[in-house]
């Protein structure tokens, strides 16, 4: 016997795919968000398909998990399988969820955040990037102007501290995302049938379901502008980061008190050679290279720094170099 399959009505033909992009740091969950989803749309009469494209490296990006749902026909015995979407595509994507703020930035920068389609959900909560922890000064983004893009950028925006629900309830914030999916209603299934998935997934179900409610409430109530951070004072006299100097000073007056028996001629050679100065630098430098290798490539860092000292001296007798 011959498998008749079932070919689309015209009509069925324009209907599109639900497509989800999830951006999650490690360790967060969200390839287990994912897998949530996609359980609970095959479970409920919906094709499903989820890929993922890895971050960097923790904070440098995040991974970013890539959803699409499509309707199967009812009553259909051999339905063709459509053909899903392994990326997401600028302009093209109906929810975005992201585990932080700056990540939800980040979404609305790749594109994937547009406010004729796009419920973004995302938690308020900070882990600060590499230029933000690397900057000389406070190189922090201001979280109200993340929040206000974000805004502009969405047809909804749904927001809380879910990294902090995800904590109170001992779960992760997948579980609390989750809910919140549930509860902004961009998905065409009921809440028993999300905590079903949960539930299918046998591991943690009470503190994901507990985790879950607390994420479902959030996103049924409407979010403020303002985020509560804690920022520490800067305290006012910070100590000196600079050497000792008395340290400093014994080293101009008797480097060989502030090496071993083995550089005493080391020591004896920078008096004779070297502006007082640089004698500090000097120091420090044939005991670290002495402990590196040994004595005689303390001689030849001795030797490169004198190749300079023909420039070092001005008309005057200072040394303008150091």
């Amino acid at each position: 016997m011959t498998a008749t399959i079932t070919n689309p009505p015209r009509s069925a033909a324009r209907v599109r795919p639900i497509t989800m992009a999830i951006l999650a740091m490690g360790g967060e969950g969200g390839g287990v968000l994912s897998d949530w989803i996609v359980d609970l749309a095959e479970a409920n009469g919906y094709f499903a398909q989820s890929t993922s494209v890895p971050g960097v490296a923790q904070r440098t990006g995040a991974t970013v998990y890539y959803v699409e749902l499509f309707p199967k026909q009812p009553g259909a015995v051999h339905q063709r399988e459509p053909v899903l979407s392994t990326m997401p595509t600028p302009g093209e994507v109906d929810i975005v969820v992201a585990s932080e703020l700056m990540e939800a930035g980040r979404s609305i920068q790749r594109g994937f955040t547009t406010p004729d389609r796009t419920t973004l959900i995302a938690s308020t909560s900070r882990t600060y990037a590499m230029p933000e922890r690397t900057a000389m000064g406070d190189g922090r983004v201001d979280s109200s102007k993340l929040i206000s893009a974000a805004i502009a950028a969405s047809q909804q925006f749904i927001r809380g501290d879910f990294a902090r629900i995800a904590q109170e309830t001992g779960s992760v914030i997948s579980a609390v995302l989750f809910g919140a999916v549930a509860g902004a209603g961009v998905l065409p299934f009921t809440r028993v049938q999300f905590e079903d998935a949960i539930r299918a997934g046998g591991k943690g179900v009470e503190p994901s379901l507990l985790a879950f409610a607390e994420g479902f409430a959030v996103a049924a109530k409407p979010a403020g502008m303002s985020i509560d951070i804690s920022i520490g004072s800067r305290p006012d006299d910070l100590p000196s980061e600079g050497p000792d100097p008395a340290e400093v000073q014994l080293a101009i007056d008797s480097p060989a008190s502030l090496v071993g028996s083995r550089l005493q001629a080391q020591a004896a050679r920078i008096v004779a050679e070297f502006p007082a100065e640089a004698r500090y630098m000097l120091v420090n430098g044939i005991k670290r290279t002495a402990e590196y290798q040994d004595v005689a490539y303390a001689d030849e860092y001795l030797d490169r720094i004198a190749s300079v000292t023909l420039f070092e001296t001005g008309s005057d007798g200072s040394s303008v170099l150091t």
